[in-house]
């Protein structure tokens, strides 16, 4: 028997890396077990027993009753088994004899390398535990301490877990210090060679809908819900909410007193900019809402294409965009529409390049203009209108060369947006040529 001093070594460092008292004692008869192969090459007939309670630990080995030993890690003489228990008169040669081992016969060689052998052990259980842990929480919010910070990535530390937040989960406007500690949502979990790879985010939308789950009580009760997210991180946020309870405005409740709730979340977010919508279930009214803090002026919406204009006042249109794009953007992600803003003059301007002819736009290609002419698809307009199923029955078009003529398209409209600026159209075009 070995004493309960080594069972007390064993458990102490199990207790201090989490390890469960079942997986202790797995870890301990694997390891004399290693032992054995180790000294022995071979630990095929032997077994250990662990007795955690009582300080225990018994190593048995099989072994065949023979004549003369051929392989004394498996076979025993007779003579040998009465001089170690006289007892046994009645056994006889071809019995199974099971001995008990003593331990003292590991040479020290053989213990360094089970002390290696343990220490790797645990540290496969450690991460098994880390990974089993973590995959049941993904979702979930986790506070941490910033370990490190690399150019692709930070490592966040939680207690015996390393965390990892890639760059692209980073918002782009933060920046963290080794110690600094963080919120971040647990996006997935993945095993490695190197142990568990647990990826959490700040970008990622599901990270602001948890903030306003835990800011909004009523959406943890399932009283508001947010419908949609679309996100900016760092500039600009939109969600949809919805009330379950007429005498509850959702708005109000996600904004809180003297907006208390929603500035909890813009400042964990680094003052993230974030709109809240009402939902409707009329698209004009909610492509109205999602436009904030723009008023469009008027809407053309076509259902069908899910493609909207919206046109604004000169001095609105540059809000109703945002810096580069972002308002309009992410209001088209929000309503699941195409949404494009305009000026009134932009508009007009805009209603003109729709008539112009496909054939005397720079670069359309010149094999699609025949086929697309036989279904009556002459100009901008009728392009824009028609469906994709029906533009690939023409001849010299298909998928590939159909997002190439969209492209050209709208490079063409894009040009031509300004009231300043010429617009190429067939006469000026035939104009140009005469002179």
């Amino acid at each position: 028997m070995i004493n309960r001093e080594l069972i007390e070594v064993f458990s102490e460092i199990a207790r201090e890396k989490n390890i469960d008292r079942t997986e202790l004692g797995s870890i301990i008869e694997q390891l004399f077990l290693y032992i054995i192969e180790k000294q022995n090459g071979d630990s095929s007939n032997c077994s250990v027993i662990v007795n955690l309670d009582k300080g225990e630990i018994e190593i048995y080995a099989e072994k065949t009753i023979v004549d003369k030993v051929n392989d004394s890690n498996f076979e025993i003489t007779l003579k040998e088994v009465l001089k170690k228990d006289p007892n046994l008169s009645d056994m006889q040669v071809g019995d199974p004899y099971v001995e008990v081992v003593d331990p003292r016969i590991f040479s020290r060689r053989i213990i360094a390398h089970a002390k290696q052998f343990f220490s790797q052990r645990i540290v496969d259980v450690e991460r098994k535990y880390i990974y089993e842990d973590y995959a049941n929480r993904i979702g979930e919010i986790v506070i941490g301490v910033v370990h490190q910070v690399q150019r692709d990535n930070m490592y966040v530390n939680i207690d015996h877990a390393e965390l990892r937040m890639p760059r692209w989960e980073q918002i782009p406007s933060e920046r963290f210090r080794r110690g600094d500690t963080t919120r971040a949502v647990i996006k997935s979990v993945e095993i490695t060679a190197k142990g568990p790879d647990i990826i959490i985010s700040r970008s990622d939308n599901h990270f602001l809908f948890k903030l306003f789950e835990m800011e909004v009580p009523e959406i943890e009760d399932g009283i508001i819900e947010i419908t949609k997210i679309a996100r900016h991180p760092g500039e600009r946020a939109k969600i949809i909410v919805k009330s379950n309870d007429r005498r509850i405005d959702a708005v109000g409740a996600c904004v809180g007193m003297r907006g208390s709730r929603i500035q909890a979340i813009v400042r964990e977010l680094n003052n993230e900019k974030i709109d809240i919508v009402n939902f409707s279930e009329k698209p004009e009214v909610l492509i109205t809402r999602a436009l904030s803090p723009a008023k469009p002026i008027e809407l053309q919406i076509d259902d069908d294409r899910k493609y909207c204009i919206a046109i604004f006042e000169k001095d609105e249109l540059e809000t109703a965009i945002g810096k580069g794009g972002v308002n309009i953007n992410l209001a088209s992600k929000l309503t699941e529409y195409r949404i494009d803003a305009y000026s009134p003059v932009e508009y007009e301007t805009f209603l003109k390049n729709q008539e112009t002819t496909l054939k005397s736009i720079p670069k359309f290609p010149k094999d699609a203009l025949k086929g697309l002419s036989e279904i009556y698809i002459n100009n901008v307009a009728a392009l824009l209108a028609a469906n994709e199923k029906k533009l690939l029955i023409a001849d010299g078009v298909t998928e590939e060369s159909l997002e190439e003529i969209y492209n050209i398209v709208q490079s063409f409209l894009e040009i031509n947006k300004e009231p300043d600026n010429s617009i190429a159209t067939e006469d000026n075009l035939t104009e140009e040529n005469q002179e």
